[in-house]
């Protein structure tokens, strides 16, 4: 009959649909567990030949002598993602929370977009940026330029639309029937904010901020542009560093044997700090 037709080809549709995003999902996991794979796979040799703890408790890093400590580079992406995070993340909030509580309606949302413009902007364009501006104003104080102050500052610039992005869409996510109440008990704005918007969105707000520093973590162009890449734990603001991206940007194109294995244990620690991030944030959303 006709007026059967319409509810099996709706079944037939969601099936169809259901199937694609499995794929899609299967797809995805799949990708990741074959780089996992093929990370573990290159850097086994390294791991059996009993480098690891080399690896991760030395500072020295001299492929020509076999010696790949990574210590001084770890010590170094954690820096810089660290000082980034340290500024980018209250700044992003109080944006945020400026443009949705305090800013005029317009001029809130021209606001977000701007930031939404900024968040676009690639890396590159943030490092030569850092390299002209931010570097030169470094040297004058104490030279090279190039150095972890350097870096927090360029990628804090980075990861800072993002982080005010998701405040303010955790923010957004507050019922309206809670600010109504806050309005009919008389809390002033800065109590509503403080007593129901930000304990509310503190989750995603958590999430966000957790996210930018897996980001900050795997940047790349921009680190290798203002950090200055000197193999060495950074012991002050202006000491150079080099970062474990930088490092497999900078060798990977002439490394070979031992020395590529070795960058690849960069890239699987990198890998495994990036999945701790993102159970963190899954974990504080559970609790949301």
């Amino acid at each position: 009959m006709p007026g059967l037709s319409m509810p099996r080809l709706s079944m037939q549709g969601d099936r169809v649909l259901i199937g694609a995003l499995s794929a899609c999902a299967l797809l995805s996991g799949g990708v990741l567990v074959l780089i996992l794979g093929f990370l573990v796979l290159e850097t086994g040799p390294l791991l059996a030949g009993g480098h690891v703890a080399r690896a991760f408790l030395g500072a020295e890093w001299h492929p020509a002598d076999h010696t790949f400590g990574l210590r001084a580079m770890i010590a170094g992406s954690l820096a810089v993602s660290g000082l980034a995070l340290s500024w980018a993340a209250p700044a992003g909030i109080v944006v945020a929370v400026w443009g949705r509580l305090y800013a005029r309606p317009v001029l809130g949302r021209l606001y977000r977009g701007v930031i939404d413009i900024l968040a676009g902007i690639p890396s590159v364009v943030y490092g030569f940026w850092g390299l002209l501006a931010i570097v030169p104003a470094i040297n004058r104080v104490r030279p090279p330029g190039t150095s972890l102050l350097a870096g927090g500052l360029v990628l804090g610039l980075m990861i800072l639309p993002l982080c005010a992005l998701s405040t303010d869409a955790g923010l957004a996510r507050v019922p309206q029937s809670y600010l109504r109440a806050a309005a009919a008990l008389g809390l002033s704005r800065f109590g509503t904010l403080t007593r129901i918007l930000l304990p509310q969105a503190l989750p995603a707000i958590v999430a966000g901020c957790v996210l930018q520093l897996g980001r900050a973590l795997g940047e790349t162009m921009a680190v290798v542009m203002v950090c200055g890449n000197v193999v060495e734990v950074p012991d002050s603001l202006f000491a150079p560093v080099r970062t474990l991206t930088a490092n497999i940007a900078l060798e990977m194109a002439y490394a070979s044997g031992w020395h590529q294995r070795a960058l690849f244990m960069s890239g699987l620690v990198l890998l495994m700090v990036t999945m701790v991030l993102f159970g963190l944030t899954q974990g504080v959303r559970k609790r949301a």
